[in-house]
């Protein structure tokens, strides 16, 4: 497409994009562009697949299966291959002329092997199986289905094998609940199977299902966002170095026992988003995609763009066909067969730009975003992927780990966006974590805190976070461990009396929390364990802690032991999530922030037109009468303290009070009232209808 026809492109609403971001304008050239190249691919693919929904459902077709008449359909996509067998357990591992494929077009193969003479199926449920690929020299290398559904690895033997999966009929988990539909905005609880148990192992899909489901729906957490389930053959890698893309992860169970956890989350109102790793892949060759046809491409860029150097791993080629149809099928896969409702895309940062934002300090100049660095691409793929997830499941929801800003990721293709319902707010985390190890919080500007919370692209909605997985993993720590570390140990008893750092720590904690909620976005995520507290970091075991799980768990035990403090910030979180629930204010747009006073360290603001948040950061000051502009006159009353007692407070604050507005202007609002807000405590004040 040559700079012609670039601005002769009809985008069907580009100047709502436009009235978002005047300054968008300029670059409208590259806008209409990077749209025709998405309208582009979608029109070959339907022209030669019939629709997106068909080419997405490549996993019907290829890999190994079982067909009616119960003979064996194997297709493959390798392109640089002279040649593939297919050996296993059923013909005891040998490699046989009439279990080769057939070379088709456009570098795929086929093979077809026949029922038995007695109608059965000639490779039974579980059967392990391999590849054998005869390379362009000759080499007959061994390789895994890149389509298999399931994998696991022997004792003691680091590499993943291919087991047939075919489970007889009243084996395979039935679907019992429909799906919970689509939030209007998003309580997030982000978490990790394996780690979901005070014990030292690796926990099960069950275990979950059956302990932490019903937590999380206690919480009043409206989103579960599981970790590290495509399987990856390095558990330590949190799941970001995937090898098997369409087969869950068999070290925490069957691929049963995670629809039946999908299901029970539904059943309890959840919806349930994946962490879809397409920004790279493992770069293990036996039991991964890396050199799948014994060439340096195949699924990814050949020589050196093909090659992440700091995660050490393989990047996709996005203009190829089979690639597409690859990733596409996954996104279907996860969605059809699993029930999924969503995703978060990891890595997209790294994939929308050549240098993968690696050493890039992206300043907000919008000629960043819009110069040759952007790698359109990949950025292309992600639109085709949010089209076809919007056109084929209404409900869906993407999140984008996107760190950037890049403009109009979040919002609609049909506007020249590129279709993501959320982008996750990274730099609220970092500013927590810069504050708490270089600051005392006497020093912290309220100015600047409030400006890094509120600061998103108008339009784009956000997730907002105090920390996720990223800040649990060993070498950094939680905000829990910043504040209180090893206090944690000997002062969270009830027991053990006061202890200033113990109380200051839990203060902040809940405020934290409360302000982001509050003021960082449209939606909110919270890892696993860090409701209360959780009061270690996260380490899978590795050669370097010699195998240890003793960190690389949720000590829940912690938050249900009833003389430990724990409790409190879980009581703390649970209260704040249920309000949200009532009120609804991630649903509704920013409000206006009334105050931020550096010398006493307040911040005021409304939101949702009922709600009115009141933080006193001050360490030592608490305020009597202290005057706070309101905008809807009326009554209000407190219906969130973070100093009450079931959140371990001082119970400094009478609930019973009534605040009544008063018809003077103040702090820019319409009118007024006076409030006691003490040191460290954060309020919300609700309108009485």
């Amino acid at each position: 497409m040559d700079s012609g026809d670039a601005m002769k492109i009809e985008v069907p609403e580009i100047q709502n994009l436009f009235k978002i971001d005047g300054y968008l304008t300029t670059h409208e050239h590259e806008i209409r562009r990077r749209y025709g190249c998405f309208k582009d691919l979608v029109k070959r693919i339907e022209t030669n697949e019939g629709s997106l929904q068909n080419f997405a459902e490549g996993y019907k077709i290829y890999g190994i299966h079982r067909l009616a008449d119960n003979s064996i359909s194997c297709v493959e996509w390798a392109p640089g291959a002279d040649g593939i067998y297919l050996k296993g357990e059923f013909n005891d591992w040998k490699i046989e002329e009439r279990y080769s494929f057939q070379r088709l077009d456009f570098g795929k193969w086929k093979l077809t092997i026949p029922a038995n003479s007695d109608g059965s199926c000639p490779i039974k449920h579980y059967t392990k199986l391999k590849l054998c690929i005869k390379t362009k020299s000759g080499e007959l290398v061994e390789r895994i289905c890149p389509w298999a559904v399931h994998v696991n690895r022997p004792k003691d033997v680091p590499i993943y094998e291919q087991l047939f999966w075919d489970p007889p009929a009243d084996q395979i988990y039935e679907f019992k609940h429909p799906r919970p539909g689509k939030p209007s905005r998003l309580r997030i609880y982000e978490c990790h199977v394996g780690i979901a148990s005070w014990e030292g192992k690796v926990a099960t899909y069950k275990e979950f299902t059956q302990n932490v489901i019903p937590r999380i729906k206690d919480l009043g957490y409206n989103a579960i966002q599981l970790m590290a389930i495509m399987e990856h053959a390095y558990y330590a890698s949190f799941g970001y170095q995937i090898t098997s893309f369409f087969a869950a992860s068999s070290r925490y169970g069957s691929p049963e026992d995670l629809k039946e956890l999908v299901d029970t989350a539904h059943a309890s109102g959840l919806v349930v988003l994946l962490d879809v790793v397409h920004s790279h892949a493992s770069k293990n060759v036996v039991d991964g995609l890396n050199q799948f046809d014994g060439t340096d491409s195949c699924f990814f860029h050949g020589g050196g763009r093909g090659t992440h150097d700091l995660w050490d791993s393989r990047l996709f080629n996005y203009t190829e066909w089979e690639v597409l149809r690859f990733l596409l099928s996954n996104l279907r896969w996860w969605m059809d067969i699993y029930q999924f409702d969503g995703f978060r895309f990891d890595g997209v940062t790294s994939m929308i730009y050549h240098t993968h934002g690696m050493g890039h300090g992206f300043t907000g100049d919008y000629n960043e975003y819009f110069g040759l660095n952007t790698d359109t691409e990949s950025l292309c793929y992600l639109t085709v992927a949010n089209y076809f997830l919007q056109s084929t499941y209404p409900s869906v929801i993407t999140i984008a780990e996107e760190v950037s800003g890049m403009p109009a990721l979040c919002r609609p293709i049909s506007e020249g966006g590129n279709g993501f319902d959320y982008r996750l707010a990274m730099g609220l985390p970092d500013m927590w974590i810069k504050l708490l190890k270089e600051e005392t919080d006497d020093n912290w500007d309220m100015s600047k805190i409030t400006h890094t919370l509120v600061n998103r692209r108008y339009g784009e909605k956000c997730i907002a976070y105090t920390e996720s997985h990223d800040q649990a993993l060993v070498g950094d720590k939680t905000l829990a461990f910043w504040l209180m570390d090893k206090d944690m140990y000997t002062h969270m008893s009830l027991l053990a009396g006061d202890n200033i750092i113990i109380d200051r720590g839990m203060a902040l904690h809940k405020m934290l929390r409360l302000i982001t909620i509050g003021l960082g976005g449209e939606g909110y995520l919270n890892f696993i364990g860090n409701e209360f507290g959780h009061p270690e970091w996260l380490d899978f075991p590795r050669v370097g802690n010699n195998e240890s799980f003793h960190y690389c768990r949720r000590q829940f035990n912690l938050v249900d032991d009833e003389n430990l403090k724990y409790k409190f910030l879980n009581n703390f979180d649970r209260g704040m999530m249920h309000l949200e629930e009532e009120y609804g204010w991630l649903a509704h747009p920013q409000n206006y922030v009334s105050c931020k006073h550096q010398g006493d360290k307040v911040v005021v603001f409304e939101r949702a037109n009922k709600l009115i948040f009141i933080f006193n950061f001050h360490p030592s000051q608490s305020f009597t009468d202290y005057k706070i502009g309101v905008n809807i006159p009326g009554k209000y009353k407190i219906v969130l303290d973070s100093d009450s007692e079931e959140y371990g407070g001082h119970k400094r604050l009478d609930h019973s009070t009534e605040f009544l507005t008063f018809n003077e202007p103040w702090h820019d609002r319409a009118h007024h009232t006076f409030v006691y807000i003490p040191s460290r405590v954060a309020i919300v004040l609700a309108k009485v209808d």
